[in-house]
């Protein structure tokens, strides 16, 4: 069982910045890449930014140049600095992970509960 715990969001204004973190727990043997994925009302969930292992980092080219994502893989740890806040930024934000746990083969993704941002014009 993996559990990721989220915490930072809240509301904004349009030209701010928030702060997501998200920290791993449960018997993850391989983790692979941590991340974030959000929802609009109505809306299919988006990746929005990835941190790899090695460092490596990947975003949407709608938040490229205003959301920097950072982490530490061995610490199964994840930000979002998020900055230059947008109306349509606005969203349920999704902590993911990518990795193996204990008794499986085959890596998978997993999700937290998600939190609020909530960004006003």
């Amino acid at each position: 069982q993996v559990q990721l715990a989220e915490s930072g969001g809240g509301s904004a204004q349009a030209g701010g910045s928030l702060r997501l973190s998200c920290a791993a727990s449960g018997r993850i043997y391989n983790l692979y890449s941590m991340g974030w994925s959000r929802q609009a009302p109505g809306k299919e969930r988006d990746l929005v930014a990835v941190y790899s292992s090695g460092g490596v980092t990947t975003y949407a080219p709608s938040v490229k140049g205003r959301f920097t994502v950072s982490g530490d893989i061995a610490e199964k740890t994840v930000e979002l600095e998020m900055s230059d806040l947008k109306p349509e930024d606005t969203a349920m934000y999704y902590c993911q992970a990518y990795g193996r746990t204990s008794g499986t083969s085959i890596p998978n993704y997993y999700w937290g509960r998600g939190t609020q941002v909530t960004v006003s014009s």
